[in-house]
């Protein structure tokens, strides 16, 4: 797992989950190379972004998906 300090550097397309609504509290996913996927906060485009290779980005959108993850507030 590596990380990149400005996520709007990076040149690719970002994607939000259809499920997000118009506001700016979603994450955001963008494939940097067949087995790396980036993800960055949608409230800090020019912040940094979470840098993780297939296997583990497929299991974090899963837990999400399921509910296995709590929130914060």
């Amino acid at each position: 797992m590596s990380h990149a300090e400005n996520a709007a550097a990076l040149a690719v397309s970002w994607r939000r989950s259809s499920y997000s609504d118009s506001g700016s509290n979603c994450v955001e996913l963008a494939v940097l190379a067949p087995d790396t996927t980036a993800i960055r906060d949608s409230k800090n485009p020019f912040g940094p972004a979470l840098l993780l290779s297939r296997l583990p980005t497929t299991g974090f959108v899963t837990a999400l998906r399921d509910g296995r993850l709590g929130t914060t507030r």
